[in-house]
This record gives C-alpha cells, sequence and structure tokens, in this order.
C-alpha cells in the first residue's frame, strides 16, 4: 500500500529518489514512516479545519468579489450573528441525527462483513 503509492513520487525527475527517501525515513517502509503518515493524518483535518474558518471569516467580512466595482455595503449582512448561528445550527441537526443513528441503530452503519464470526483456519478469498 504505502510502498506502491509513495513511490509514485520517484517519477518525478531529479528529485524523485529524494523525496522518497525523505518521505520514507530511510530506505524502505519503517517505523519512521508510520510515525510520519500517523501525524499527517492526524494534524491535517486540523489544518484544514483552521483553513476553512479562516476562510469563512475573511470572505464574510470583507465581502466576494463585486464584478460591478460598486460598493454594495447596504446588502451585506454581518457574519456574525446572522451565518454562525444559521451554520451552527444546521451543524447541532446534523450531529443530532447522526447521535440517534449511533445510540438508536448502531448496527445499521456498519459492514454486514463485521457479523461474519471469524475463522482462524480459513483465510478469505479477498486476501488469498
Amino acid at each position: 500500500g504505502a510502498t506502491v503509492i509513495t513511490n509514485l513520487l520517484s517519477a518525478i525527475p531529479y528529485l524523485g529518489e529524494t523525496l522518497v527517501l525523505w518521505l520514507w525515513g530511510g530506505f524502505a517502509v519503517d517505523n519512521p514512516t508510520l510515525t510520519r503518515f500517523f501525524t499527517l493524518h492526524f494534524l491535517l483535518p486540523f489544518v484544514l479545519a483552521g483553513a476553512i474558518m479562516i476562510h469563512l471569516i475573511f470572505l464574510h467580512e470583507s465581502g466576494s468579489s463585486n464584478p460591478l466595482g460598486l460598493p454594495m455595503n447596504i446588502d451585506k449582512i454581518p457574519f456574525y450573528p446572522y451565518f454562525l448561528i444559521k451554520d451552527f445550527l444546521g451543524y447541532i441537526i446534523f450531529i443530532m441525527i447522526f447521535i440517534m443513528f449511533i445510540m438508536y441503530m448502531p448496527y445499521t452503519l456498519n459492514d454486514p462483513d463485521n457479523f461474519i464470526p471469524a475463522n482462524p483456519l480459513n483465510t478469505p478469498l479477498h486476501i488469498q
């Protein structure tokens, strides 16, 4: 998995091999690679959420581009409280529906293969 995907970087001329070695942290996928990937997968959602919040705040403060070039301050609606409360209400409704699914119908969102008893003597077909 990780070896094939990271080897795609080796196709970059002049820098590819160096990038792969830097990403792996050695000459093969090992503990440094897994640590780096785990850190990336943990931190990236927080970085993206922060970037999205900064983008939304700047967009609602200054407004998007006006093709007419005329100042239209009359039509602007402040981000707080109107848009913030509207977005927060949608988020709360989504979380409540999701929690109801989890609490009252927990098996609805599960994979059907999770209910097959494990057999240590039989290897599944998709692994062979």
